[in-house]
């Protein structure tokens, strides 16, 4: 596992698009597809904004990229609270992407379970029942979560399924998640967290006892390909 501590939030965001970048050109010269895995929040839609300048969007093969997403609210595609509509917002509109390889976390008219068990067939009718992702983008909340992997929760026992839905009590509301297992699978992670917030739970994450049902992102496997960017106020 890779730590870089940045100074500037500039300089992190920067960095991230450069190698969102550098994965999609590696990714599409090894097999002609860069398929990506994208988590939502403010920090993602700087980097999709940057991705979507001039500058990066011209090095990128957009109609190779295929979308998917780490995690979502069950609300409708155009909701405030949907991570796909920021994303569709900051980047997706922006760039000649295919429509045909953008995969909402949501479905009209369907249940959250029942749309998680369509949403590992499309993940698996692009990278088969190896189901390895080559760039999956992760943040961490201030209670240790990622994606929609939080304390305590069931999802974080699973073993098997490659996505799960259920109902978040402290939201009020459905939850629509890749699991760790498919996560662990990716070829490259790269986890955001930065802020005096992030500060604790980033220290029992990279170095208190594991307990992933307190601090669920130490459930993500700490092995080649997997890079934190972090801030001095994060780090300590």
């Amino acid at each position: 596992m890779n730590i870089t501590v940045f100074d500037d939030l500039e300089k992190l965001y920067t960095k991230a698009a450069d190698v969102f970048v550098d994965l999609s050109k590696k990714s599409i010269q090894k097999h002609d597809r860069f398929v990506v895995a994208l988590s939502g929040g403010s920090s993602p839609k700087a980097i999709f904004k940057l991705l979507a300048t001039q500058k990066y969007a011209e090095q990128i093969e957009w109609n190779k990229v295929y979308f998917f997403w780490v995690d979502e609210r069950w609300v409708p595609l155009h909701d405030d609270k949907s991570n796909f509509r920021m994303t569709d917002e900051a980047l997706l509109s922006q760039v000649p992407v295919d429509k045909n390889h953008i995969f909402p976390m949501y479905a009209e008219g369907r249940t959250a379970e029942d749309y998680a068990k369509t949403y590992e067939e499309q993940i698996r009718s692009v990278i088969g029942n190896e189901g390895v992702f080559d760039f999956i983008l992760l943040g961490m909340g201030d209670d240790g979560h990622t994606a929609s992997l939080f304390p305590g929760e069931e999802v974080l026992n699973e073993k098997e399924r490659w996505v799960s839905a259920y109902y978040l009590k402290p939201q009020e509301m459905f939850r629509i998640t890749l699991t760790a297992p498919v996560i662990n699978n990716a070829e490259n992670i790269l986890v955001i967290a930065f802020g005096e917030s992030k500060k604790h739970a980033l220290n029992e994450v990279l170095n208190g006892e594991y307990n992933p049902s307190l601090y669920p992102l130490q459930l993500i496997e700490k092995k080649d390909g997997y890079h934190f960017f972090t801030d001095e106020k994060a780090k300590g």
